[in-house]
């Protein structure tokens, strides 16, 4: 073989093995390119350094790697400072809003505590009202002048208190004659009825007076209350008497 054909087939085959390199080369290229995205994106298998102020990616000799520039480098560490600040104010927040509350509550149970405290006072000042009120009660029929006359007397007395004229004795006086005969001690052996208004039983006339049982005032008082409620002036009792025989 001729030394020109033995260049001619070198030539050849290193041709053949520069085209194959570069096609090797263009695949491996573009399955590079491919990936590139996603690394970049997943941000795993770089490191991020800052590229000095003023210079590009595009100029910077490290380029093709995952950079920031120093403008990028400042606005993260800016974003970042501003979520440490707003978790702060967040933080905050939450404690005022914690401490509001725990003051809401303390100042509901000093509310419900002085509600009942001020309960308590007036049930305790309606009962020494009525306890003064009861003593007054007592003190005037114990110290009722059963002694200034007799018993028509102290009736004929007490009409006007109920609201009645002197009139109205005129029907008192049968109807409790007829009754008791006007005395304290009158007793019913049938039914036992007790007093000049003849009550059933006797101890009803202690609403009147704990000496209901031989005081002619506290059993008169008692007498025209019942009358007053239940018939509504002595000559309505009298007449009831009269035609049923009891009143």
């Amino acid at each position: 073989m001729s030394r020109d054909r033995i260049i001619a087939r070198k030539r050849n085959k290193l041709t053949l093995i520069a085209v194959a390199g570069a096609l090797s080369m263009a695949t491996a290229g573009t399955a590079a390119a491919a990936a590139w995205p996603a690394a970049r994106s997943a941000n795993t298998a770089f490191t991020r350094v800052t590229i000095p102020a003023g210079t590009t990616a595009a100029s910077h000799p490290r380029a093709q790697g995952n950079y920031l520039t120093a403008e990028q480098a400042q606005a993260i560490a800016n974003r970042q400072a501003m979520l440490m600040t707003l978790a702060r104010l967040a933080a905050a927040a939450r404690k005022a809003a914690a401490a509001q509350a725990a003051r809401q509550k303390t100042a509901a149970e000093l509310a419900a505590t002085q509600a009942a405290a001020r309960r308590a006072a007036a049930q305790r000042a309606a009962a020494r009202q009525a306890a003064a009120q009861q003593a007054a009660s007592q003190q005037t029929a114990t110290t009722a002048p059963a002694a200034s006359g007799s018993a028509q007397n102290i009736a004929m007395g007490m009409l006007a208190s109920f609201g009645w004229s002197s009139s109205q004795f005129a029907c008192l006086q049968p109807l409790w004659a007829g009754e008791s005969g006007w005395s304290v001690s009158a007793s019913n052996p049938n039914t036992g009825a007790y007093g000049i208004p003849q009550a059933l039983p006797g101890g009803k006339m202690a609403s009147a007076g704990p000496d209901w049982q031989g005081n002619a005032a506290t059993q008169i008082r008692w007498g025209l209350g019942y009358i007053r409620g239940t018939y509504g002036s002595p000559c309505a009792a009298w007449s009831h008497e009269q035609s049923t025989g009891w009143y």
